[in-house]
């Protein structure tokens, strides 16, 4: 579908920044200790790491961008910045992610342990461990990220009435916090097994809200 220019008020993407998986078939262990599907197979879906095209493409459609990975890309962003802290200070992993924000100059911090079973408790209190394990996010996609980090970057850079554009939704992280925060949303992911789990996700949100309700 062609979309006009500025057609979106809010771009918020974090797409793949290497290439690998196609290569091994898989995505670190093929299925996580805590149930992470991480199978790959390339005969279903190209693996694509985005290059001039994309950014161009996605900079036309939309007003303003959140681009998550932004170190890794090959792309002139401007300055502005957005840090998660991600409290993985013993972990082997990364401490944090960056991301290019192009409504600041300026870096902001979020902080939001994620780590295997350690989630933090809301986007306000992210340091502080989810004592009841059974309130954790399901993981569902090898690089999901939580909802309230989307929840956070929507509360901030977002203003009522916004259309917001995920290029790579993934688990459906971001389409769960534009539904609680009432924002109109478009979603795309291109694996079709981790469409399925992503849509049954969000129907779930969709299913308790209606039952709060």
């Amino acid at each position: 579908m062609e979309f006009p220019d500025d057609y979106f008020d809010l771009a918020i993407v974090d797409p793949p920044y290497y290439s690998g998986p196609e290569k091994r078939h898989y995505y670190g262990s093929g299925i996580s200790k805590y149930g992470v599907l991480r199978t790959y197979n390339p005969s279903l879906v190209p693996w694509q790491v985005p290059g001039k095209e994309y950014f161009e493409e996605l900079f036309r459609v939309s007003r303003n961008q959140i681009v998550w990975g932004c170190n890794y890309f090959d792309w002139q962003f401007g300055p502005g910045r957005i840090v998660w802290d991600k409290r993985n200070d013993y972990s082997s992993f990364s401490d944090c992610e960056l991301a290019y924000c192009s409504l600041q100059d300026t870096v902001k911090i979020f902080r939001f342990m994620w780590n295997g079973m350690c989630q933090g408790r809301s986007a306000e209190d992210g340091c502080t461990m989810q004592g009841n394990k059974r309130l954790n996010e399901k993981r569902i996609h090898p690089t999901q990220k939580p909802v309230a980090l989307y929840e956070w970057c929507l509360a901030r850079y977002a203003k009522p009435g916004d259309r917001i554009l995920d290029t790579h939704a993934g688990s459906a992280s971001s389409l769960i916090a534009c539904y609680r925060m009432d924002f109109e949303a478009w979603g795309y992911e291109i694996n079709p097994e981790y469409c399925g789990l992503a849509q049954a996700r969000l129907d779930e949100e969709r299913a308790q809200l209606r039952m709060e309700l």
